[in-house]
């Protein structure tokens, strides 16, 4: 027998079923037997296909050695995905749950590696969404260069859960000389953003059709490891990156400033917005700084190095509207403030509640 590579697994002598051929998903589909492997085989493994998935496990296994190749620190996250509806212009609940998931490891300067994908389904949901949402993860993984090498299936019966839910976690390790986090802002630092905000937010609220609006908004989905890559290499002094997800940037600001213990300042002026946002916010009464987006962060960067970092930025596709959009400031401890486009200032608090429920 052909010993396997380092780190790699054998694929195990056994075939792939055919398939399944009812319409929808059935109670039986979750019970363990044929019906479930069927399931799993046509829907899951024959698209997420790779050498550490293939053996069917009940767990992914990876060599050490492998890891240690990327860095001495390992990354691990984990994240829930019940977005309403499961489509929506510019992504779906599977290339949202593996982007989102790349991101929480990107952002904290790992390279994503492994991650795992759980799919709690409801009865009826159709065999065909479930296939072409699993293609969809599968595209999602192989253009950010990770592997989905484990998950689970469970079915649940009808009005238990809303279609579809997904769970995924995510492995990487952590570059050597990276050390990010939110308690290193220092007064004098540049905040900076990648491009225009709110567009998630705004897309799955039209998607819902309830307001009946034929604004051509999409999500801004997409995963963001090669767009921080880019930026780590042009400038490893970055202090702090976070997905700007549920809460929006106005979240993450509030988060810096309570855990550096610092203020901080940002320019109404500076915060890009595409003119539909814009409008979409003052016929709704919501507020942009707290729309969600799930392609968009926020860093914080030294004062000296922020025009070499939003031109990293901008240098990638994902990043081409980069913005230095405000500064930390001494104080008052904790407090965000925008100085806005008539001259005044505002607070702008954390998000209390939730604008848009089931965003991801």
């Amino acid at each position: 027998m052909t010993k396997p590579e380092p780190g790699k697994l054998m694929r195990p002598q056994r075939k792939l079923r055919d398939g399944i051929h009812v319409p929808k998903v059935t109670l039986a589909h979750g019970g363990g037997g044929k019906a479930m492997r069927d399931l799993i085989d046509d829907v899951f493994v024959s698209v997420f296909d790779n050498p550490v998935l293939a053996p069917l496990e009940d767990q992914a296994r990876v060599s050490l050695s492998e890891l240690a190749l990327h860095g001495d620190r390992l990354a691990f996250t984990s994240d829930s995905f019940v977005v309403d509806p499961l489509e929506f212009p510019g992504g779906d609940i599977g290339k949202l749950a593996i982007c989102g998931t790349v991101n929480d490891l990107a952002v904290g300067g790992a390279k994503p590696l492994f991650l795992s994908c759980s799919a709690i389904i409801e009865e009826g949901v159709a065999v065909a969404l479930l296939r072409k949402l699993a293609r969809s993860m599968a595209e999602a993984a192989a253009a950010a260069g990770v592997a989905i090498v484990t998950g689970d299936t469970k079915v649940v019966g009808h009005g238990a859960c809303d279609k579809l839910f997904i769970n995924t976690s995510g492995v990487g390790v952590i570059r050597a000389g990276v050390d990010l986090g939110a308690h290193r802002a220092e007064t004098g630092d540049a905040i900076l953003v990648n491009g225009l905000l709110g567009d998630h937010g705004a897309a799955i609220l039209v998607a819902r059709g309830d307001l009946h609006l034929e604004t051509p908004i999409e999500s801004d989905c997409a995963a963001l490891n090669g767009l921080i890559d880019t930026l780590l290499d042009a400038c490893p002094e970055v202090k702090f990156i976070r997905d700007a997800t549920r809460g929006g940037i106005a979240t993450v600001l509030n988060e810096i400033a309570e855990a550096s213990g610092v203020g901080i300042e940002i320019d109404e002026r500076a915060v890009p917005l595409r003119d539909e946002v814009k409008g979409f916010c003052e016929i709704l009464g919501l507020d942009p700084l707290y729309l969600a987006n799930e392609g968009k962060i926020v860093l914080v960067a030294p004062a000296a190095l922020a025009e070499k970092a939003r031109a990293a930025l901008a240098s990638h596709p994902l990043g081409r509207d980069a913005a230095i959009v405000g500064h930390v400031t001494a104080g008052p401890a904790g407090r965000v403030v925008m100085q806005t486009k008539f001259g005044g200032k505002r607070v702008v608090d954390m998000l209390v509640g939730e604008q848009l429920p089931r965003i991801c």
